[in-house]
This record gives structure tokens, C-alpha cells and sequence, in this order.
């Protein structure tokens, strides 16, 4: 066993001694979106710092707490707050939760994201189902030996974005009267944001959202076997032609605002997965 397995073992280990049933959805909720799993009835509440081997968030609005809870007899294990390259951890450290989630018999990821809009028909405040993604970030959390006890050495990832998951999505977003977008979500390292010769780069590959998140998680998450649901809240539009300076500030106070209708979206979503 190596090291970083040991150490997901470890940390699952911790986790199940503390819970009364293993979950099998987790949510991963990105920058301002920690609020949108406030319709759990937690059962577990663990601070990342206190898991053994967890890393832990070092980003604004990133609260660094996992809850495990139920929803309509489902059980959920949740993340508030994600870890991210530009942080300084390895691709392995930023897809550690998602192997710990294996661990404890995860079998759907749901990741959301607050992402800046390539695709001028997007609005501020849209969310975005991912129908598939580029990874940009130079990356992959599947370098090195692979563990076959994870997951195949090369898994196909022709069809990432689960179909079914994302109609439940777009449905749930129709019927809660919520502007639903589906696209491309590009990857990127950061922390940097985006120039407007990088802005028109990314539309012309056919990207539709930018972020510096979830393609990490992803892939171990597809390489786990896991249904894959992803979600981009979109905080701004890029127009290259008259580039706008955005702040993290403004980006964090837009996905807040939008965490509610994310929260709708992701009750139902949770409601209709098998139990």
C-alpha cells in the first residue's frame, strides 16, 4: 500500500468510526457556495484540520468543513471548501477528498464552482450544468503508478458529465424558474486571472465558463467509477473587446447571491438520485 493510500485510508477510517451510515452522494461546493447544502439534517460535522491527512483551505469563502447528513433517506457527505492548485498542493492533495469519498462508497459527486462566462449569451448569476470540460491546468491527478484498487490506468473519459444527472439539473432549474445554461467548462492553474487574449484563446477551443477548480476532482472521480454532476455558477462575462478588472470580492458576493437557487437545484437533484 502506498503512502497516499495509506493515508486515504486513514482519514475514511476516521470519518466512519464517527458516522452512523456511509453516504453515497457527495457535494463538493465551490467559492461562495457554502450555504447551498443548508438543507442537510446533519448528522457529522468535522473541521478539515481535524481529519487525519486532510488538507486543508487556505482560500476566502472556502469554510474547510465536512458535514455528513441525509436528504429524502439519502445519505450526503458535503464539502465546504475545496483546495486548489494554485494554492501550492499537488494534483493528488486537490483529489484527496474525492478518494476519501470512494473510500466511504460515494457513488455520485456532485461539484459546483463560481466561474467567469466565455460565451457572450451567458448572463451574471446563470448557472451552468458542465457538459463536458478542457483540462488547462498542465495536471492530472493520475500521474505516477496507478492504484488499481482506484480505478483503471487510462479511463475513458468520453462521456465525464453524467446525462441523466444533468437533465435532473436543468429540469429542477425549469421548474424553480432558474436561468439554466449547459457547456464547456475550461480549466486553468491560476491564480491569475484571465487576459483578454487568453479570453478570446479559450472561446475559440469552445470553451464556455473559466475556472480554476473541479477538473482535478473530476478526473478522480471518473477514474473512481463515480456519476459525475457539475455545476458552474457564472459571476461574470468576459468581453475581451472591453475587458472589466473583476475582484475576488465581487466574485464571492455574486455566488452567494446565487447559492440559494443552487441549493434548490441541488435538493431536488439529491432527491431523485437511488438511495
Amino acid at each position: 500500500m502506498s503512502f497516499y493510500t495509506s493515508n486515504i485510508v486513514t482519514a475514511a477510517d476516521f470519518i466512519k468510526t464517527r458516522i452512523r451510515k456511509m453516504p453515497t452522494i457527495g457535494i463538493l461546493t465551490g467559492t461562495g457556495l457554502g450555504d447551498s447544502i443548508s438543507f442537510l439534517d446533519v448528522e457529522s460535522t468535522f473541521d478539515y484540520q481535524d481529519i487525519p491527512h486532510f488538507p486543508t483551505s487556505t482560500v476566502e469563502s472556502h469554510m474547510g468543513r465536512l458535514s455528513v447528513g441525509t436528504w429524502q433517506d439519502r445519505k450526503i457527505l458535503a464539502m465546504q471548501g475545496r483546495f486548489h492548485l494554485y494554492e501550492g498542493y499537488s494534483p493528488k492533495e486537490v483529489a484527496f477528498p474525492v478518494r476519501v469519498m470512494q473510500s466511504l462508497g460515494v457513488r455520485t459527486l456532485i461539484v459546483t464552482n463560481a466561474s467567469g462566462g466565455l460565451n457572450p449569451s451567458f448572463s451574471p448569476g446563470d448557472i451552468m450544468a458542465i457538459s463536458d470540460h478542457i483540462n488547462l491546468t498542465g495536471a492530472n491527478p493520475l500521474t505516477g503508478p496507478n492504484q488499481n484498487q482506484w480505478g483503471a490506468r487510462f479511463p475513458d473519459m468520453s462521456a465525464v458529465y453524467d446525462k441523466s444527472l444533468t437533465g435532473l439539473a436543468l429540469s429542477a432549474g425549469a421548474r424553480n424558474k432558474i436561468p439554466m445554461q449547459t457547456g464547456v467548462y475550461v480549466g486553468l492553474s491560476g491564480p491569475s486571472l484571465e487576459t483578454p487574449a487568453e479570453v478570446r484563446f479559450l472561446r475559440t477551443i469552445g470553451a464556455d465558463a473559466v475556472g480554476f477548480s473541479t477538473v482535478t476532482e473530476v478526473i478522480s472521480a471518473v477514474h473512481a467509477g463515480m456519476r459525475v454532476l457539475g455545476l458552474s455558477i457564472i459571476t461574470n462575462v468576459h468581453n475581451p473587446d472591453r475587458p472589466e478588472p473583476a475582484s475576488v470580492e465581487e466574485i464571492i458576493a455574486l455566488a452567494r447571491q446565487v447559492a440559494p437557487r443552487l441549493e434548490s437545484i441541488l435538493k431536488e437533484i439529491t432527491g431523485a438520485v437511488d438511495a
